[in-house]
């Protein structure tokens, strides 16, 4: 038996340690049992609320105002992550990763279309805009349920551009991976090397493919169910952001919150607690 296992974890430490001291062994057997019980209900909540997720923001209708949009939304995200003390690792533009203490729990609600409207800094005539930016959050699990044969992906390796030194530039570190029965193809551009690139498409592909095993599933018993990205059609919306008014309404609680700029800051506490404590939603 690995004791060093739970004298690891916080929550069955004081447990190890009285069992290293017991010699009766009914009494160790009683406490191995207990902490065997809380290790199982730990790993299974992890499970179903894993502490690693990836973060997916993609420009919607309206042109380069989505793609300005698009960008000040995974700012948010991002801020707000860092407030809460977990990691952070982009990944290529608009895909980052976070991990921490009930990151999924707390932003999966965040999929979805997200609308924003307001004048944008290049419009002349004052006229109000309407864009749109879809969010998906993809939970990284511990234990895949999907299967990816090496005969259903193809591999592309590419220079990455932007920052990052003179290896990222003139060495073909970037890596993308289309899975060729869905047509799902990911890009991980940020790791210096093209195996670590290689490694975070992979959990990236096989966080969508989770994803869309689920909605499968679930469609079997909900018709009229919508992917987890959608469209990003103007009037498939979650969310909208309305600045003129400094007023965000969430469309699916039928709540509304003030002080966008804290908001965009990654202020979310408020928007999250409520939409937790939704009736609409499972806890």
């Amino acid at each position: 038996m690995d004791i060093e296992r739970y004298k690891a974890n916080p929550k069955t430490a004081y447990l190890a340690k009285t069992y290293e001291e017991l010699s009766d062994e009914e009494g160790r057997a009683m406490i191995l049992a207990e902490m065997e019980k809380i290790l199982s209900v730990e790993e299974a909540s992890d499970e179903e609320f894993p502490n690693e997720i990836i973060v997916e923001v993609r420009a919607g209708a309206g042109g380069e105002e989505a793609d300005i949009f698009a960008k000040e939304l995974a700012q948010m995200y991002m801020l707000y992550a860092k407030k809460k003390g977990w990691g952070v690792d982009k990944i290529d533009d608009y895909f980052f990763e976070i991990r921490g203490r009930d990151c999924y729990r707390l932003l999966r609600l965040e999929t979805g279309v997200h609308r924003v409207q307001r004048v944008p800094a290049t419009e002349k005539m004052g006229r109000i805009h309407t864009s749109t930016a879809s969010v998906a959050i993809l939970p990284v699990r511990k234990k895949s349920t999907v299967e990816i044969k090496p005969t259903d992906i193809e591999i592309e390796t590419s220079r990455s551009g932007g920052a990052g030194g003179q290896n990222v530039n003139k060495v073909e570190t970037a890596v993308r991976i289309i899975h060729k029965p869905t047509g799902i193809d990911v890009r991980s551009t940020a790791e210096r090397s093209q195996l670590k690139n290689r490694e975070r498409a992979m959990a990236i592909l096989t966080a969508k493919l989770e994803k869309k095993k689920e909605e499968e599933e679930a469609a079997k018993y909900s018709a009229d169910r919508k992917s987890q990205i959608g469209t990003a059609d103007r009037s498939e919306k979650i969310r909208t952001y309305n600045f003129l008014q400094d007023r965000i309404t969430d469309h699916r609680v039928k709540e509304s919150w003030h002080n966008i700029e804290q908001v965009m800051k990654g202020e979310l506490e408020e928007i999250l607690e409520t939409m937790l404590n939704s009736s609409a939603y499972d806890k």
